[in-house]
């Protein structure tokens, strides 16, 4: 089979097609051959060196595929094997920039109704990664609010549409005028962090209150004026750290005194049963909404597999809105 490779890390020149061997599924896993995969930000970290993969993963690029089932291993007891000929979306371990991928069953969802493969394999990462730290345990009480930090991403597109969905109220940034439009299309309050400070925004929008959650990828850089934003019993989910690891001047106080929640969640080194709990999760409460069209994927690009450097090129310049996408299949 074709899949993109890299010898050492670096620039998005390193990587490049091979011809390697098709893996085969062991207990629990099925072999997916693949139609289409996403570009995420992990990808570009773990080819600069920055973000190895988990003990286990596969090494290679790739974390979520669309295509069609054709071979299974032994199954594992509790997690039902799909047929062979299924088409599913999945979350993978690695190894989704290629013809054939090795997936755990239970990271498996059937294609919604009437989506093709680009916009079934632009659902896993960024649904699960959203659903995962916003929905559970428990799905928030309508009226929310809820800021989500870069908006136009693959992750900022699908949590504001998942926020009005369940009755939330989303506030979010953006970089442009253009992006920030596109976030109030989707249903959102969208403040431009280039000529405005978000903070104070957020103070004069909620009338001093705050908002209840932050979702947030940008990390140190913000980390002080994402607490000014909250409200009492407020709750800051940190996913990325794009604006540095490291909060310098950390307001203590004020996590105590408001009674704050400071957390953070890496969807990739989660074990198989914790991501086929979140898949169960999104089945049951997000396809009928992806099925009826009340939220759906944006795709911003599609390049083919031999591509897959412009692909990365392409997230890295940050003008993207929505998911970028490589065709495998044509």
């Amino acid at each position: 089979m074709k899949a993109v490779c890299f010898a050492e890390p670096g620039e998005a020149s390193v990587l490049h097609t091979e011809t390697i061997a098709v893996p085969q599924p062991g207990r629990g896993e099925v072999l997916v051959r693949v139609m289409a995969a996403g570009v995420n930000r992990p990808d570009i970290m773990q080819r600069k060196g920055l973000y190895p993969p988990p003990p286990g993963a596969c090494p290679r690029l790739g974390l979520e595929i669309a295509g069609e089932v054709v071979a299974c291993g032994l199954p594992q007891e509790g997690t039902p094997m799909p047929a062979i000929g299924t088409r599913v979306c999945a979350l993978a371990n690695g190894g989704g920039y290629a013809e054939y991928c090795l997936v755990p069953a239970g990271q498996c969802l059937p294609w919604p109704k009437g989506f093709d493969a680009l916009q079934a394999a632009a659902l896993p990462e960024t649904y699960f990664t959203v659903w995962s730290n916003l929905f559970m345990p428990a799905i928030p009480p309508a009226g929310t609010r809820v800021l989500i930090h870069g908006g136009t991403s693959g992750i900022g597109t699908t949590a504001i549409q998942l926020v009005r969905a369940f009755g939330g109220q989303a506030f979010t940034t953006a970089g442009s005028a253009e992006k920030c439009a596109l976030c109030e299309t989707l249903g959102a309050t969208a403040i431009n962090y280039r000529e405005e400070d978000f903070q104070a925004r957020i103070t004069e929008l909620t009338k001093g209150e705050g908002v209840n959650v932050i979702l947030d990828m940008i990390g140190g850089a913000y980390f002080n004026r994402n607490l000014k934003s909250l409200s009492m019993d407020g709750r800051l989910v940190i996913i990325a750290l794009q604006g540095g690891a490291k909060a310098e001047q950390a307001d203590l106080v004020r996590i105590m005194t408001r009674r704050l929640v400071v957390t953070g969640s890496n969807l990739r080194p989660r074990d198989s049963g914790s991501k086929a709990r979140i898949a169960r999760d999104l089945h049951t409460h997000v396809w009928p909404l992806l099925e009826a069209g009340t939220v759906k994927p944006l795709v911003h690009a599609v390049f083919k597999l031999d591509d897959a450097a412009a692909a990365h090129k392409c997230m890295e310049d940050g003008g993207h809105s929505g998911k970028i996408m490589l065709d495998v299949a044509g």
